[in-house]
């Protein structure tokens, strides 16, 4: 992982031997020459170890912000949702589900049906267990394919009292295990098939292929999500120690996660460090991000036992009250900074969490040491966050708490893992509401749009180069007044700018 600039390095000594700690409204990027217009850069880069994202864009495991819908639209957009753990372990699971098998290359592990399960037990389980997909291939008490249900064969069934076996299509097409998706594509194509069931030379099934997810990834449009080799989404999950961190990895790895983070307050606990050896000891090749700490000996250590990334924010989010309450904490530039360095040394990206008002934080943020940003706020009271949207003094909001607010801790234990209380309830955040901001998509255009600008204006065709590149600026009170719109009414606002109070 490259180095950053000596000019940064500079600029942060002089900071920290005047006793300054930096945040985003204090430090703006330096201009210089460029070659690069915006549209040209790459915004490719590392969540952790071998987790890859196309944007440097992750959402926070909220529950206000990442369930199942938006982590399917971020990382069809390129980034990367975490499942927050104020759920069950089996709801937990759940959600990752629906994301894994939202697309499909190739289903090495397909969701079957017995050919003795009635249509309705069938319909009862889809619904329960959230599945977006209607083909289901049918399989005898030996476990031999014999049969396929499809859309189709659902819209008319008029008696769900049926037997699978008695409503299944037995006319199958089918390929033999090994077979590539180029190969699959063919016959689907020629044989006007949506699934294509895999077997074995028993006539056990071994894999599915769905027509309309070979297709995209054939055609290439889906060239910009983030997926993983089998074609799926990839998602993370938040998890908590010991017993509460096995429990849900358990269930975790039967759904293929790709991630995992130990989410607490303070990652630099000798629970995280713990649990974090445990899960390397049986799980090697899961990537487990650690966090959140604000001071780089944090890192070193978290690295050190085994963490396969690291997430620096201790209080900076808009709903955290941790650093008023607790009277700790780093403020978000100097910490990402601080971090950054001992990160670099070990090559394990870091992810700044929290903090972020405005597109412009995060080329800052980026520039100042981080791989990738999460966000919490800045993608609350989006269509896809969970929430009913409300109506109040005109307008459309949608509800926003920390995961250390009372409402989360009085009724979520996950909530008072994550800060470390039992029964006397201390919070360490506030709920309330955030305007409706519309479709996610809509929303990371801009934001992503304002990291290509600042990209241009540093000359950073790519994220390492944007690290390595990025030099600062300190500003006063009066420079970050001048920054925003001044001497104006503003009588309609952009859609990648809100005037304070809005």
């Amino acid at each position: 992982m490259p180095r950053m600039s000596l000019l940064k390095d500079e600029f942060f000594n002089k900071m920290e031997n005047i006793g300054l700690a930096l945040t985003f409204d204090d430090v703006r990027l330096k201009t210089g020459y460029t070659e690069v217009m915006p549209e040209e850069v790459s915004l490719e880069s590392l969540f952790s170890r071998n987790i890859p994202l196309k944007i440097p864009i992750v959402s926070a495991a909220m529950d206000t912000v990442t369930e199942h819908e938006l982590a399917i639209e971020i990382a069809k957009l390129g980034g990367l949702g975490i499942i927050h753990k104020n759920l069950t372990p089996e709801e937990q699971k759940n959600e990752v589900a629906r994301v894994k098998y939202h697309l499909n290359g190739l289903i090495e592990k397909p969701i079957c049906a017995n050919e003795n399960e009635k249509i309705e037990e069938i319909l009862k389980k889809r619904e329960e267990r959230g599945y977006t997909f209607h083909t289901f291939p049918v399989i005898n008490s030996e476990g031999k394919l014999v049969g396929i249900l499809t859309e189709n064969d659902f819209d008319f069934c008029n008696n769900t009292e049926l037997y699978a076996k008695e409503v299944m299509t037995r006319q199958l097409i089918t390929a033999h295990q090994g077979i590539n998706i180029q190969e699959a594509y063919k016959i689907m194509v020629k044989e006007k098939k949506k699934a294509l069931p895999l077997i074995d030379k028993d006539s056990n099934l071994v894999g599915l292929y769905v027509f309309s997810d070979v297709k995209r990834i054939i055609t290439g449009s889906s060239k910009n999500y983030n997926i993983d080799t089998k074609g799926q989404l990839r998602v993370g999950a938040a998890i908590g120690v010991y017993d509460d961190a096995i429990a849900r990895l358990e269930k975790l790895i039967k759904e293929h996660i790709d991630v995992v983070i130990i989410d607490t307050a303070h990652g630099d606990s000798k629970s995280v460090i713990e649990t974090l050896k445990e899960i390397k000891k049986f799980y090697p090749e899961l990537d487990v991000v650690t966090g959140n700490i604000s001071e780089p000996e944090s890192a070193e250590r978290l690295i050190k036992a085994g963490a396969d990334g690291i997430k620096v924010g201790q209080g900076p989010g808009s709903i955290c009250t941790t650093r008023i309450i607790a009277g700790i904490g780093c403020p978000q530039v100097t910490a990402v900074y601080n971090c950054s360095k001992i990160c670099d040394e070990y090559n394990i990206p870091l992810c700044a969490d929290g903090g972020l008002r405005y597109s412009g934080d995060i080329p800052v943020a980026i520039g100042t040491g981080a791989n990738s940003v999460m966000m919490g706020s800045m993608l609350a009271g989006t269509k896809e966050a969970p929430g009913e949207i409300v109506f109040l003094e005109g307008r459309q909001w949608k509800s926003y708490r920390g995961m250390g607010s009372l409402a989360a801790m009085t009724t979520n234990r996950g909530s008072r893992e994550r800060y470390g209380v039992k029964k006397e309830l201390v919070p360490e955040g506030v709920e309330g509401l955030v305007p409706y901001k519309g479709e996610l998509k809509d929303i990371l255009f801009q934001y992503v749009g304002g990291l290509k600008k600042g990209m241009g204006y540093v000359g950073a065709k790519n994220i390492n180069e944007l690290r390595e590149k990025a030099d600062f600026l300190y500003f006063s009170s009066a420079g970050q007044r001048e920054s925003h719109p001044h001497d104006i009414l503003i009588t309609k606002d952009p859609p990648n700018y809100k005037s304070e109070g809005a």
